[in-house]
């Protein structure tokens, strides 16, 4: 079963969405917001699998809003709307689906049919990263009183680092405000780089959609990684939502591999298995950059890369969404240099002509 926050202003239109959504077998709807930010305190009470939102809204538009929950909170979207007009682009700003509000004449069994197409389309991506819940025990948050207690990357990835430098390899890792904060790095990245690996903590079915969006907005080539692939000049490789990310050395050649395991750091994909693998096979040759970011996942293997001698940057605080993971970085004196964010572009650019160590 999989849980809804339906975001509507028209307490006529929340009933209808309401109903029709009730009626398939698979969702819930747990609640119900009339803004923005009545949606955002919903959220954080109820935690939904997915979350209906209306484009036209008081206080803050549902464009707005949507920009907003992709930069902070990525979660699964689907776009309501009688806007039609928006229909191609709601999906570059992190939708997932897009359902028009029923037309002049169109029945509500025509529109409950097209809710509920849209709807079952998407299990498939759901199920990937959503807790199931039954509907008798779906209740608001409670606070968790166990431990939580964190796996460390030796337990995936045991560190043995490379003494001899191969040749260059950019690493990455970001968190809460990543998705924004690279697509502004990539714009501004030339071709014929070093090849560039990511970790971006984003659900299974965000990851390869923003890959292409990435793509499509930088001389870079970028991919949601795949098991083997051959790192190249002028690529970069994106980890899925759902699987560590590691790189071996195969000959000559870097590959990926992709690592289906407990989370580390409490992630999956973590920073740190990333990290660990290109300090492994890369060596002083390498680049580790730390974005923005909640929590610690990346400081024990950046660590690891700054005693081996690799060129280590950190976001700084002004620039960052959430400076998170970059503080501890700074804090466990793994990194070398830390810059703004609108730097960060010039910096790899440099480091791939020699000019950062």
């Amino acid at each position: 079963m999989y849980t809804v926050l339906v975001i509507d202003d028209s307490a006529s239109m929340r009933r209808i969405i309401k109903d029709m959504i009730n009626s398939i077998d698979e969702f819930d709807v747990i609640a119900i917001a009339v803004d923005a930010f009545d949606a955002r305190e919903k959220i954080k009470q109820y935690e939904p699998d997915l979350v209906t939102i209306d484009i036209n809204m008081p206080k803050m538009d549902g464009v707005t809003f949507l920009r907003n929950l992709m930069r902070l909170h990525p979660m699964p979207a689907v776009v309501i709307s009688g806007e039609g007009v928006r229909g191609n682009d709601i999906f570059d700003d992190g939708a997932v689906g897009f359902i028009p509000k029923p037309s002049t004449g169109e029945s509500m069994l025509s529109f409950q049919s097209r809710i509920k197409e849209t709807l079952l389309n998407l299990t498939f991506l759901l199920k990937r990263y959503t807790l199931k819940k039954p509907k008798a025990l779906v209740k608001p948050k409670t606070v968790n009183t166990q431990i939580e207690y964190k796996v460390h990357p030796d337990e995936v990835i045991p560190s043995h680092p490379a003494r001899l430098p191969g040749s260059k390899v950019i690493a990455i890792g970001s968190s809460t405000g990543g998705v924004e904060s690279l697509l502004r790095v990539f714009k501004e990245l030339p071709s014929g780089l070093p090849p560039i690996v990511i970790t971006q903590h984003i659900p299974y079915g965000f990851s390869n959609s923003f890959a292409h969006r990435l793509n499509d907005n930088s001389d870079v080539d970028v991919v949601e990684a795949k098991d083997g692939m051959i790192l190249e000049n002028g690529c970069a490789y994106l980890a899925p939502g759902n699987m560590h990310l590691t790189i071996e050395k195969v000959g000559k050649d870097y590959r990926t591999k992709l690592l289906d395991t407990k989370k580390v750091s409490q992630h999956k994909p973590s920073v740190d298995v990333l990290f660990r693998s290109v300090n492994n096979n890369v060596g002083s040759s390498a680049m580790g950059i730390m974005m923005t970011g909640m929590g610690d996942d990346g400081s024990i293997a950046m660590k690891d890369m700054f005693d081996n001698n690799a060129y280590t940057v950190a976001q700084n605080k002004e620039s960052c969404v959430v400076f998170g993971m970059p503080m501890k970085a700074i804090q466990a004196g793994a990194v070398k240099d830390i810059i703004h964010l609108d730097e960060i572009a010039q910096y790899i650019v440099e480091f791939s002509k020699g000019k950062r160590r």
